[in-house]
C-alpha cells in the first residue's frame, strides 16, 4: 500500500470520530473532492469517487448512530444455510441445518440497536 493510500484510509477512519451530522457532511463533501485530485492515485481517486457517491449514508449514521451490520450478519448466515441445504425439499431439514448452529434465540429480545 502506498503512503498516500494508507493517509487516505486513515482519514477516511477519521470521519467517524466526528460528533456531528452538519460537521461530518461538510467533511466528507471536501474528503470527497480532495481524493479526486489529479495528483492522487487511480485508487484514491476510486476512493473518492464512491466517498462522493454515499456521503448521504454517512451523515445518516451520524444522524441516527445506527448500522446495518447486524442485519447483514443474519443475511449472511441465512444465506449460508441456503446453500449448504440446496436441493433440501422440506422445511424441516432447514430447521435441522439451523439448530446444528446452536444459536441462543433466548438472547434475540434482548437486542437492541443503538
Amino acid at each position: 500500500m502506498t503512503g498516500s493510500v494508507w493517509h487516505a484510509k486513515e482519514v477516511v477512519r477519521f470521519i467517524y470520530d466526528i460528533e456531528d451530522a452538519d460537521t461530518a457532511q461538510q467533511f466528507v463533501s471536501e474528503l470527497a473532492t480532495d481524493l479526486r485530485d489529479d495528483s492522487c492515485s487511480v485508487e484514491v481517486r476510486t476512493l473518492g469517487r464512491t466517498i462522493g457517491k454515499w456521503i448521504d449514508q454517512f451523515v445518516a449514521w451520524h444522524e441516527a448512530r445506527v448500522a446495518n451490520g447486524p442485519t447483514e450478519s443474519t443475511s449472511n448466515v441465512i444465506k449460508r444455510i441456503k446453500r449448504i441445504g440446496f436441493g433440501f425439499r422440506n422445511f424441516a431439514n432447514y430447521r435441522v441445518l439451523l439448530y446444528a448452529g446452536k444459536p441462543n434465540w433466548d438472547l434475540l429480545p434482548t437486542v437492541r440497536p443503538r
